[in-house]
């Protein structure tokens, strides 16, 4: 399972760099930092899921709530055919379905990704339907660490507590560099386990980069179900192996050089 999982997040970041180089409009470091996260859910047998039929009523929901970084996400999408391969040839362009940011016209996009704040609230009238239906299963959602300054987000997570939404499982992508800055240096998340915590939600921790580690945590996240919504905070790095972007505090606005990219690539072929 390892080496499996390993080398399908290899794959998709070689192949998130590929899309970048095709539209510079994609936020590269933002998608860098969340792969293995995404590459544990889709093929680590976290979700329940059917790319034939992404909006079958049995399946798992997945808000993606920081929809810019999840570019890493289409390479997946169509390996697992959700969708055609020439639309990764389209990638922002007429006609085409992929663009910067993502729309639900995605097979496999549950929301409205663009303005953040916004997905964990909606994350959490989902699982409250659910929930209040006694359905089985269960909502995810991907935020970034520099989302959490948004107040919206520390709303949702005090309604999922009040309603007892142990069918919600937050994942932090918790890179530690917003939009200008390192998040030390805008709105610090110092504790941010002991926020979570204080909040009344169950604390799983994690290298996010660590795609087996990734799958064991989001497994038992899952399997709890303890009248508690659940939260696992992944410690990523923004940028993650390109020199010159990687933990850079711009490298969210900071496009890589080309020949740096196809350097990289050409290695890699």
């Amino acid at each position: 399972m390892r080496n499996d999982l390993e080398e399908k997040a290899k794959w998709v970041w070689l192949e998130t760099l590929r899309l970048h180089l095709a539209n510079r409009e994609t936020r590269i470091a933002s998608s860098l930092s969340p792969i293995e996260i995404f590459v544990a859910l889709f093929y680590g047998g976290i979700l329940s899921f059917d790319p034939k039929n992404p909006m079958a009523s049995d399946r798992d929901r997945m808000v993606i709530s920081k929809g810019h970084g999840s570019i890493c996400f289409y390479p997946i999408l169509v390996d697992l055919g959700f969708i055609d391969k020439i639309e990764l040839d389209r990638i922002g362009k007429k006609g085409g379905i992929l663009g910067g940011i993502p729309d639900p016209i995605i097979p496999g996009y549950e929301t409205i990704n663009g303005s953040l704040g916004h997905g964990p609230g909606v994350a959490c009238g989902i699982a409250k339907a659910l929930k209040t239906r006694g359905a089985a299963e269960q909502v995810f959602v991907l935020c970034g660490d520099g989302e959490l300054h948004e107040g919206s987000c520390w709303e949702a997570l005090m309604f999922a507590q009040q309603h007892k939404l142990d069918n919600i499982n937050f994942i932090i992508d918790n890179n530690q560099i917003s939009m200008l800055d390192h998040t030390a240096n805008v709105v610090d998340h110092i504790d941010l386990a002991k926020k979570f915590t204080a909040f009344g939600w169950d604390v799983l921790e994690v290298n996010g980069h660590d795609v087996l580690a990734v799958r064991d945590e989001l497994m038992e996240m899952k399997a709890s179900r303890q009248s508690k919504p659940k939260v696992l905070i992944a410690q990523t790095v923004k940028g993650k192996g390109v020199p010159g972007l990687e933990n850079h505090p711009l490298c969210h606005i900071i496009n890589p050089k080309q020949e740096v990219l196809e350097e990289i690539l050409n290695a890699a072929d």
